[in-house]
């Protein structure tokens, strides 16, 4: 493989992870799954530099028409590295592989002619949003393959790769790519918006599932990303949209930009799979870089705005547990009852932990934690920020420590 510059030389910590997968004995497809712009392809070519395995790198997001011959094109590329069955192993990356028709069933093919010969060719798939990619591996790949899910950067991450504070974390997100742009806030925006957001919904939702109305989808994301934070109907939503069809369509696209990493609906916690399904979503951004960039205003701007800025905390605080819940089992949600409301509840299994965001300012009210409390006893509560957990202390902690109040 040729050598080419990684990007951010920083290393993330599931290079460790990818790595361990890469030296053991070849056993399933590893998948490098998540949001655009949060290093998938930087990860994958630190991974082969470090290994030191021999190993062909090939993107389908590169310019000309793909189909599923170019996967048995590059896939000879990487077999001719790894000749024979006699120990000799090596890499084949293939980024963007989604994007390619058919692709999980030329890659199956391919997959159990090399397991047939004991053939030592490791195989790394990379996309862009988890539930696209998975689509396709679960429909021919069964049994095949491992997903390493690559979230959006943590506040640690961002700290130790461009020694950003708290609440640059806070207002700008976990974008990497966009933290040098930071200090022209108008420029760092358009980035935010164009390169990202937009990129997103025109090149991966929207060229690889089917949508009726794009017009629709773009609306409902805008809408989403104003609101994080806030609890907001379906029924709220077509009032607010025009020519939004139905609640049928608009859940679809809520879920295909959950999908692309983008925005989630929250659902409420009610201790019942069934009820949850049918429950009211509040509006999240998985990234505050998203909430904050159409807002036109600096950090400073922000902070001076004690309502907005304790928005942008607790969608902050909600986009951190989403993203390192996934793969764990842990579920995200939030409970309401009447006027008592609890910004989040993790759960899995009968562990339960209502958690309630404070950024200052008033007195920290917890008639919310006191009304779950009453209404489902044995559980552990949290408050983050003003009067409880410090908020840097909890960004640095995963959703499962939360869970585990370890």
């Amino acid at each position: 493989m040729e050598k080419r510059p990684v990007g951010n030389p920083f290393q993330r910590p599931l290079l460790g992870t990818l790595l361990k997968r890469l030296k053991e004995p070849r056993r399933f497809i590893q998948v490098l799954s998540g949001p655009r712009q949060v290093g998938k392809t930087t990860l994958a070519q630190q991974g082969i530099l470090a290994s030191e395995i021999p190993a062909h790198y090939a993107s389908a997001d590169e310019p000309g028409l793909r189909d599923s011959s170019w996967i048995a094109q590059e896939w000879e590329v990487g077999r001719r590295l790894a000749p024979g069955a006699e120990g000799r192993r090596a890499i084949l990356v293939l980024d963007e592989v989604q994007k390619v028709p058919a692709w999980s069933d030329i890659t199956k093919k391919m997959w159990d002619e090399d397991s047939r010969a004991a053939l030592g060719l490791h195989v790394v798939l990379l996309g862009s949003a988890q539930l696209l990619v998975q689509h396709g591996l679960s429909e021919s790949l069964a049994g095949r393959f491992e997903i390493i899910p690559v979230p959006h950067w943590s506040l640690p991450e961002m700290r130790d790769a461009f020694h950003w504070s708290t609440d640059q974390f806070v207002f700008y997100g976990g974008y990497p790519g966009a933290a040098p742009l930071v200090t022209d806030p108008t420029r760092w925006s358009r980035y935010i918006l164009d390169s990202i957001a937009e990129t997103t919904i025109s090149r991966d939702v929207l060229l690889m599932s089917r949508v009726d109305k794009p017009a629709l989808l773009r609306q409902l994301f805008r809408l989403g990303c104003e609101y994080s934070g806030q609890i907001l109907s379906f029924q709220k939503m077509m009032g607010q949209l025009p020519d939004a069809g139905n609640t049928t369509t608009l859940a679809h696209y809520l879920q295909l930009l959950t999908s692309a990493g983008m925005l989630t609906g929250l659902q409420k916690y009610s201790g019942s799979k069934a009820r949850i399904r049918g429950s009211i979503p509040k509006m999240q951004v998985l990234n505050t870089g998203l909430m904050t960039a159409p807002l036109g205003l600096s950090l400073e701007e922000a902070k001076r705005d004690p309502a907005l800025w304790g928005r942008i905390v607790e969608t902050a605080v909600g986009a951190h547990l989403w993203n390192t819940s996934v793969g764990t089992g842990i579920e995200v949600g939030y409970w309401r009852e009447g006027d008592r409301e609890v910004g989040y509840v993790l759960s899995r299994g009968r562990s339960r932990l209502a958690v309630e965001v404070k950024s200052g300012g008033a007195r920290t009210n917890r008639s919310g934690l006191a009304g779950f409390e009453k209404r489902y006893g044995g559980s552990r509560q949290l408050v983050v920020g003003a009067e409880g957990w410090d908020l840097t202390a909890s960004l640095a902690k995963p959703a499962e420590h939360w869970l585990k109040g370890t």
